[in-house]
């Protein structure tokens, strides 16, 4: 059973980057594959692709892919999509309210209450295995996928993130495994200033991860993000 919360608690923890969305079997489940726009005000609308082998009986792996600046939902799905069918992943996207994500902006608040509404429609409509649940990005949105998944690492199992830039983690929970990828010759956020700074940052906090450079620029090289995938689904 779902723990009931306020709306005022929701948005207490919101601005904390806390996701207050509850794992569970879903309450109103679909039986639907390919893309589905997730509507929830005129203003603000989500994206996810099911894969089309998706069967509601059984638990599938997830992953919540977040964008970079400038980018959209569409970006944050096609991260991954290329791969979903294949792997069985459940992708979900939302937009920021702004050119990127809040912390970015300003602070934590709207991006994080949005995203837990989008996580929750996920929650009651899909079958999700709760061992295999991944939040990811690229560039702005795999910063703010290594800050959102170590605020809330009793809920993400695994974060992915393709060229970080930096962390803002006020506190921690859980130990997610962590995969970080990053160009060497990155004009955008340079590899020395940003993923060869993290990386052991996280290392002494005693998370497990899997980094890899690559030679090339700010980007997603396919090799990457099938050698991401394989790691998420425990077949590396």
């Amino acid at each position: 059973m779902k723990e009931s919360r306020s709306g005022a608690n929701i948005a207490k923890a919101s601005y904390e980057g806390i996701l207050t969305a509850v794992r569970a079997n879903p309450t109103k489940p679909l039986e639907v594959t390919g893309y589905q726009t997730v509507k929830f005000d005129k203003n603000r609308e989500a994206l996810m692709y099911i894969p089309e082998n998706y069967n509601r009986e059984k638990a599938s792996p997830f992953a919540l892919m977040l964008h970079g600046a400038g980018g959209s939902a569409q970006h944050g799905i096609s991260y991954l999509q290329h791969l979903s069918d294949k792997s069985g992943i459940i992708l979900l996207a939302p937009k920021s309210l702004e050119m990127s994500w809040d912390v970015i902006v300003n602070d934590y608040g709207t991006d994080v209450e949005f995203i837990n509404l989008a996580l929750e429609y996920a929650f009651d409509h899909f079958h999700i295995d709760e061992s295999r649940l991944a939040i990811g990005g690229f560039s702005d949105g795999a910063s703010y996928a290594l800050s959102l998944g170590l605020i809330n690492g009793e809920l993400f199992t695994h974060v992915i993130a393709y060229s970080p830039g930096f962390m803002a983690v006020p506190g921690q929970s859980g130990n997610p495994r962590i995969f970080i990828s990053h160009g060497t010759e990155d004009g955008v956020l340079p590899i020395e200033k940003c993923s060869r700074k993290l990386v052991p940052q996280l290392k002494r906090g005693g998370y497990d991860v899997l980094y890899k450079e690559f030679e090339g620029p700010h980007t997603i090289p396919l090799e990457i993000s099938e050698e991401s995938v394989e790691w998420f689904l425990g077949e590396r």
